[in-house]
């Protein structure tokens, strides 16, 4: 079931100069940060009530973020959503006949994801994350 927004992801060209922002400007904690290979990204999890904000740093222009930048800019790249059973929601996405990017979920930086192809979702890139204690 999905329970709630986990996050929103940031796309930028700079942590180091996001994190002014975020950090030191809005006083805001960094929760997590880690160098996620896979994904092709520098990203920071900042802890905002009982939501977060992703910032994702591209590890090059090669990468989907990086190539995201190049199109679009600096900005919102997706939505997080959460839920307690990954596996289940992908399996309702696909039995619906929804486009998904990832069949089988893979570790993130949230926990275990998946994402829903933004052709199913009016344009919007949307994660799906069951948060690993």
């Amino acid at each position: 079931m999905i329970q709630k927004i986990h996050h929103v992801g940031i796309a930028v060209k700079s942590l180091e100069e996001a994190l002014r922002f975020y950090s030191e400007t809005l006083g805001l904690t960094v929760h997590k940060q880690a160098t996620v290979e896979q994904q092709g990204v520098k990203a920071v999890l900042i802890t905002i009530g009982e939501s977060e904000i992703e910032l994702l740093e591209p590890l090059g222009p090669e990468t989907p973020v990086g190539r995201f930048l190049e199109r679009r800019g600096e900005g919102v790249h997706h939505v997080c959503l959460q839920t307690d059973g990954i596996d289940q929601e992908l399996a309702g996405l696909k039995a619906k006949g929804v486009e998904l990017i990832d069949h089988q979920p893979r570790i993130g930086l949230a926990g275990r994801i998946a994402f829903v192809h933004p052709r199913a979702t009016n344009g919007v890139l949307v994660e799906l994350a069951e948060p690993i204690d």
